[in-house]
Formats: C-alpha cells, sequence, structure tokens
C-alpha cells in the first residue's frame, strides 16, 4: 500500500514548518508551502444566504427570512445548495467567471464560509437584523444547525465546506461597536447569549467561531476569556478567526495595549488562531509575532496550536487529500442552477408571513398567475396582465440585495407577478436648481429620513430617463452613475441641510461629508468641506397624488413599503427607531384612505412599528431572486403562508432600553420578558386555513419530558401549521414568561390530522444559579405550554417539580 505523503497529516506537517512559515499563517491570508506540496489558503468566503461578493450566484431569503420559516430541514437544504456553489466557484473557478461575467479571476474562494449569524435578535432597531435567525436562542441554535450540516455535507470524512459563526459574543448595536461594551449580567450570559453559540458547537458541524468586534463586560471579544472557557471547553478544535482589522483595533480604537505587539500576543493566547487584519498585507501580523516571540511574549507552541487548529480545518475539507474528495466533481452548472432556483423559490414562499387578514380569503383569490420564473428564467409568473390590480410603492417594482447577497442571476418583482401594467412608484419627480440657475433631473425622489430628527436622514436622486443614481465618484464629481445605492460606502446617499436665509437647501454627501456645489464645466460636485451653493428641489410630479389616483381607479391595491438594505439600517448603522419613513408612513394613510381593499405587503430587513388598521398585511424579509413571485402566490392563495414570524414587533419604539443594555431579564426584552405593547409576537402567523389543537400529554422520565399532542386541519384548504412547544417555571422568581422548547412544521391536506410529539431535555428547563455556578432547576411546578405562538397557546399542562428532578 503506498504511504501517504506527509502534508496529508495536520500534525507531520505542522512539525515540518519552520517558525518563519508558521509565524506567516498567523495571517488570514496563508502563503504557499512549495517544498511541502501546500498551497496559499484565506480564511473566509461569505455564505449567509447565498454565496456572497464573487458574481452571480442563487440569492435565497436573507437569514431573518430563513428563520420565518421555522423549517429546519428546508434551511439544512439551503446551506447544502450553498456550499455546493461555494464548491464550484473554488473547483472551476474559470468557467464560473465565465458564466458570471466576470473580468478577472476572483484570487481566491475559500471553503471556509463565514456564515451562519447567530446573534440573537434581541433588539429590532440593530442594523444587522437581516443577519439573524431570531431573537430566541433555542430557535437560532436549531437553524444554526440546520444551515450548517448543510454547508458541512453529508460525508462523514470530508466537509464540503467548513461553517464559523458570526458574531461571539453579545453583538447586536452597530454604533460604536469597536468601542462599545454590552452589559450581560451572568443569568443573561449563560441562559441567553451562549446557548445559541453552543447548541451548533456542540452538534459537531462547526469548524470556526469569529469574536465580534465589542467589549463585552469591559472585555473586548477578541482576547476575552470565554474563547477559551466556553468555545474551546465545547470543541477544542474550533478555529477562531478575526473580524477584520479587530486585531488592531485592540490598540487603535479601544486602546486596551499600548503596542500591538502586545495586543497580538494576547490575542493569540486568548485563541486567535486568524488574523483578518490589513487586508492582504501580512507584514505587520508576522512583524509582530516576530518581535511578540522574541520579547516571550508568546512561545512556539502557542503559534503552533492556532496554526495547527486551521491546517486541520484545511485538512477537514479534503484539501490535502483530493484524490479521495466526493465533493471534487462539483463544477460551475451548480451556480444558479435549475434545482437551486427551484429551492430559492421554496424557501421564498415559505418565508412569507401573513400578519393580518380580515375575512380570511387571500387578498387576491382568483387572480391568475402562472407557474414560477423558477422555470422561465427573469419572465413575469403573470399569465396576463391584470388591471384590477395597482402595485403602489418604491419597493413594488424592485428586488433588492443586501451588503451580504451575491449578484442576482435574474429578479421578479412584485409587480411583475402580478401583472400589473404600471406600477406606481409613489416616490416624487423634481427637478434640482442651483441658485445660479443650473437645472439638473429630472429624478424620481425617495426620502428615507426614519423620524423628523435623524441622524440617518438621507434621499436618493434618481435620473429618470436612465434609472441611475447620483452618486458620488472618487475624484468628488456627483453623476448619475449607480444603478442602486450599494456599496460598503453608500455613495448615492445625500442629506437636504436647509438654508433659511436663501429658502433653500444645502446638498450633502452622506458618504464623504462634503458639501455638493457647481462645477466650472457644469458638473455636479462633492468637495466642500462647508455648503456654499444653494438649491431648490422643485416638485414637477407628486408621487402621491399619483398613488392615490391609481389606488381610487383600482379593485385591489398591494402596497409596497420597507427598506432598502443599504440605507437605514445596516452593518455600521442602527435605527434610531422602529417606524416607517415618513414619505411612507403618508402614503400608507393616503391609498388606504382611497381604497380601502388595500393589502400592505412590508419588503424589509427589520420589524417596523405599523398602522395595523390596514385589513391585510404581509411581511417578507429582502427574499431573493425570487421575491416577486412568493409574494404574488401567497396574495392570490396559490401557496398557503406557513411563515412565522422570528422576532417580537414592538408598538413602538417607545421604552425600549439602551441598545447596549443586555439585561433581557431586568429589562423585559424579547418575548420571554417583555410586558410592552406588541402589534405582533413572536411565533405569530396567520393561515388560510384553520388548526385545532387536542391530546395534549405529557410523559415524564429522569432526562427527559415527552410531549404529545394531536394537530387537525380543520379548514378548507391544505396548509402547514408551525406547532410551537413553550415551557415556563411556575414558582421561580424571575423566570421567563416562557421559553421556546421545540417546534415542528406539519403539513396537513384538508381533514387531516397528525400526532406531533416533542423530547425536551430536562436539563432545558434549568436556570444559572448564580451563587452555585452551575445550571439548576426550581424547586417548584413547571407548564408545557404548546400552540399557534407564544401567546395564541392552544393547551397546558403542569408537571410537578419531583418529576422534573436533574
Amino acid at each position: 500500500m503506498t504511504q501517504a505523503p506527509r502534508y496529508r497529516d495536520p500534525a507531520t506537517l505542522l512539525a515540518e514548518l519552520g517558525i518563519e512559515e508558521k509565524i506567516a499563517m498567523l495571517h488570514q491570508h496563508q502563503p504557499a508551502v512549495p517544498r511541502l506540496g501546500l498551497a496559499a489558503f484565506t480564511t473566509g468566503c461569505e455564505a449567509l444566504h447565498g454565496v456572497g461578493w464573487i458574481g452571480r450566484a442563487t440569492v435565497f431569503p436573507q437569514a431573518v427570512g430563513l428563520g420565518a420559516t421555522w423549517d429546519t430541514e428546508l434551511v439544512r437544504r439551503v446551506g447544502q445548495a450553498v456550499s455546493r456553489e461555494v464548491r464550484a466557484f473554488r473547483q472551476d473557478t474559470e468557467n464560473a467567471m465565465q458564466k458570471n461575467d466576470v473580468a478577472e479571476k476572483y484570487p481566491m474562494v475559500s471553503l471556509n464560509v463565514w456564515a451562519p449569524v447567530v446573534n440573537l435578535l434581541r433588539d429590532p432597531r440593530w442594523g444587522r437584523n437581516e443577519e439573524g435567525y431570531s431573537e430566541d436562542p433555542y430557535a437560532t441554535g436549531e437553524m444554526a444547525i440546520a444551515y450548517c450540516r448543510g454547508l458541512r455535507g453529508e460525508d462523514p470524512r470530508v466537509w464540503r465546506t467548513a461553517p464559523l459563526l458570526k458574531h461571539f459574543l453579545a453583538y447586536n448595536a452597530e454604533t460604536d461597536r469597536d468601542i462599545a461594551s454590552a452589559t450581560v449580567p451572568e443569568r443573561v450570559l449563560h441562559e441567553y447569549e451562549l446557548p445559541a453559540f453552543r447548541r451548533p458547537i456542540e452538534d459537531g458541524a462547526v469548524a470556526g467561531v469569529m469574536p465580534g468586534y465589542n467589549l463585552v463586560n469591559g472585555v473586548p471579544n477578541h482576547v476575552h476569556p470565554l474563547i477559551r472557557s466556553a468555545l474551546r471547553a465545547w470543541d477544542p478544535q474550533l478555529a477562531v478567526c478575526s473580524d477584520a482589522q479587530a486585531p488592531s483595533n485592540l490598540v487603535e480604537r479601544e486602546k486596551y495595549y499600548p503596542s500591538h505587539v502586545e495586543s497580538h500576543a494576547a490575542a493569540l493566547l486568548a485563541g486567535i488562531d486568524s488574523f483578518t487584519d490589513n487586508s492582504e498585507d501580512s507584514a505587520p501580523t508576522i512583524e509582530r509575532f516576530t518581535e511578540a516571540l522574541a520579547r516571550g511574549l508568546v512561545s512556539e507552541a502557542d503559534i503552533d496550536a492556532a496554526v495547527g487548529r486551521v491546517l486541520l480545518m484545511r485538512q477537514r475539507t479534503g484539501e490535502f487529500d483530493p484524490e479521495t474528495d466526493p465533493y471534487a466533481g462539483i463544477r460551475a452548472d451548480v451556480i444558479a442552477c435549475a434545482e437551486h432556483t427551484a429551492l430559492a423559490l421554496e424557501a421564498a414562499r415559505a418565508s412569507v408571513v401573513l400578519l393580518r387578514n380580515e375575512g380570511g380569503e387571500p387578498p387576491l383569490a382568483g387572480l391568475s398567475t402562472s407557474e414560477s420564473s423558477a422555470e422561465s428564467t427573469s419572465e413575469s409568473s403573470s399569465e396576463s396582465s391584470s388591471e384590477s390590480v395597482a402595485v403602489i410603492g418604491h419597493l413594488g417594482s424592485r428586488v433588492l440585495t443586501d451588503w451580504y447577497s451575491g449578484t442576482l442571476p435574474y429578479s421578479v418583482s412584485i409587480a411583475e407577478a402580478l401583472g400589473a401594467a404600471v406600477p406606481v412608484d409613489g416616490s416624487d419627480t423634481v427637478v434640482l436648481r442651483s441658485a445660479g440657475g443650473a437645472e439638473f433631473g429630472p429624478f424620481k425622489h425617495v426620502d428615507w429620513s426614519t423620524s423628523v430628527q435623524c441622524p440617518n436622514a438621507v434621499h436618493t436622486l434618481q435620473l429618470l430617463s436612465s434609472g441611475q443614481y447620483l452618486s458620488v465618484g472618487e475624484d468628488a464629481v456627483v453623476a448619475a452613475s449607480a444603478a442602486t445605492p450599494d456599496g460598503w460606502v453608500v455613495r448615492e446617499l445625500f442629506e437636504f441641510e436647509e438654508v433659511a436665509a436663501a429658502d433653500g437647501i444645502a446638498l450633502r454627501s452622506n458618504a464623504t461629508g462634503r458639501y455638493v456645489r457647481v462645477g466650472a464645466d457644469g458638473d455636479l460636485v462633492a468637495d466642500l468641506e462647508a455648503p456654499s451653493d444653494v438649491f431648490t428641489l422643485q416638485v414637477v410630479a407628486s408621487g402621491l397624488d399619483e398613488a392615490v389616483r391609481a389606488a381610487a381607479g383600482a379593485e385591489h391595491v398591494i402596497l409596497v413599503l420597507g427598506n432598502d438594505p443599504h440605507i437605514n439600517g445596516r452593518e455600521t448603522i442602527d435605527r434610531d427607531g422602529l417606524a416607517l419613513p415618513p414619505h411612507q408612513q403618508a402614503l400608507l394613510k393616503a391609498v388606504h384612505a382611497a381604497n380601502p381593499a388595500t393589502t400592505l405587503v412590508v419588503v424589509s430587513s427589520y420589524p417596523y412599528a405599523i398602522d395595523t388598521a390596514i385589513p391585510r398585511i404581509v411581511w417578507t424579509s429582502h427574499a431573493g431572486q425570487e421575491l416577486g413571485t412568493a409574494v404574488a402566490d401567497v396574495l392570490t392563495g396559490r401557496h398557503n403562508p406557513s411563515g412565522r414570524l422570528p422576532q417580537t414587533w414592538y408598538a413602538s419604539a417607545d421604552g425600549l432600553p439602551d441598545p447596549y443594555d443586555y439585561d433581557v431579564i431586568g429589562s423585559q426584552w424579547t418575548y420571554q420578558y417583555s410586558r410592552r405593547e406588541h402589534l405582533w409576537e413572536f411565533g405569530h402567523g396567520l393561515s388560510y386555513t384553520a388548526f385545532e389543537y387536542s391530546g395534549l400529554q405529557v410523559a415524564r422520565s429522569e432526562v427527559a419530558l415527552t410531549v404529545t399532542l394531536d394537530v387537525a386541519n380543520v379548514g378548507a384548504r391544505d396548509g402547514a401549521e408551525v406547532v410551537q412547544l413553550y415551557t415556563r417555571s411556575l414558582d421561580g422568581e424571575r423566570r421567563p414568561l416562557r421559553k421556546l422548547a421545540g417546534f415542528a412544521k406539519v403539513q396537513l391536506a384538508s381533514g387531516g390530522r397528525e400526532q406531533v410529539a416533542f423530547e425536551v431535555p430536562v436539563a432545558d428547563l434549568a436556570f444559572w444559579d448564580e451563587a452555585a455556578q452551575e445550571f439548576a432547576l426550581d424547586e417548584g411546578r413547571y407548564e408545557v405550554l404548546v400552540g399557534a405562538s407564544s401567546r395564541d397557546i392552544r393547551a397546558t399542562s403542569i408537571v410537578p417539580s419531583a418529576s422534573v428532578a436533574m
């Protein structure tokens, strides 16, 4: 039998590397070592809800939308599809890039995927709300396990991709995220924050973890002792990769250490294995660790431990033994293939949540739509145009992506899917004039302000003739050159500052902070530190008036409101409230007044506090390429909605705690503790049919509660019910009002019935005993509650404490 090359074994390989080579491997971009047959390697490929940042790829619903499916098997299949496309980009880069019309070959596609995000959606104002699955740790853990299993693959030996969880720990705010400290009480840490990481790690399908930028209780996450005492206790082999520039931030922003040599050494000792710092320039990292080793701040054994864990992650993906890699045959033809396209539609449909529905029937029952564009690329799914339906709103004719999305291979908007003859934007058409008489436009003007006094009071101006957005170039010239607001720095956003003395406005670039002037050649230029030129914004066509006319003349109105994922809530930007932008609120009020037969469709990355007087309301996340088809199928009744809210929709932001107050117990965050007024509770979602619960039984053993019940579809339509199991301690102090302990999505034909069973480990009923520094059970009664949401409880059973002793 031929002996395998020595570099197939990470331990042997590590022993043959020189110290300089090992130090170089501490950086994100590990160099090749030709003498050992070791290729270059980079940690990190974005794969949150599809392959991101590389080119055209299947785009699935945002993570919060996947969380709304409450369907772990579906989420597992999405993870499987994403990992297949990652493999295709890695293994067939040339053909993949030709397919995606990318001129330059992408330098490295890593099989270490930086997904999923398991940060809990505690605060709906969090800018990155779209990236998480749920406000509940159990639900988040279940979704993360499912997605990671899909990403990992089925082979017991080789991983299709190596998932990495983000962002450890208590990372739930963007404002000053790299210098602010989250205050996390001990019970909240153990009962709420840690379980979302622990469950998927202990499941065995997680290869790594990324710490968050923030501090927790005054200690930066990148040097937090919980990396070793928690993460490495659950899995000693986890590879811990830093977030971008976070190691240098320990000195430059957080000023936690006096020098980079000391900070990098401390991070290595705390458990960081791969340093994502200074982009592709590894020289600073190498210099810092070379000096740290010379000064005795770290040892070669410390370096070996870190490098060894990353090498192990590489080995798991079959890199060191390609001849026996079961996934080596994946090629570019799987990218956005028919199977993945169909799955994208299935996921988009499953993620739609029917929030309110007076009358019980589908809002557009009887409206004809054809089969999905999953089989017809980007063509509309409507068989014929329907003039009886008016689709109104800026988002009605658009399918938007977010920062971590891939490029859409095609898209179907809600207006296209419903066959709306002329979708009405609802935004004003304006002309911009300078005091000197220069005229620009006409533009479609969208006011994205979230309140009267708002730090995110931003506007976009879209040239009517071309559809391109005004954007500030690197040379400061302002031109209609962007297809959509996008990028890490969104250069298409402008702030309007009133100049009362001149009865006009000054334009300021939100991206650069510079004010706009008219250049000598007549172009707009944003290069002034102080306002100079004054402009007027003349409305030449009122979007509100146009929307009212369209609404009044239609039999049905579909009003589509929500957010652009690059504006007012995204990475680095939190929201300051929960309200819709004032323009959208005005549109909602006017359109509903003009036509009571209005259905509101909210397309958003997060909850809003909205007017619940509207008789029919649907919510979806930005659901990817099949957004329009999915929403149309729900509105027409072709698909019976089964999505359920993964987080609480509060009636108002008034009284919500400070974003960095993580005390969910004392401050009454989330459905577990909140007694605030809610629009819709955690787990809420309606169906076009009705379900009955009966026969609840709870059997007890020393280690678990076995809960069984019957669920019947007593309505006239087939449908899926999400059966939710909650528990609560009746005699303990400051315990959750209820706590999710299980859920199951059950598909039932009309008249069908099925028995649903849950196993609840007794350990899941415990609370953190600060005095004993361990989990313990209350002495008293426990209640098991089952129902259709956290408030819609259909059956309960009391369990004596003697029956649940640990």
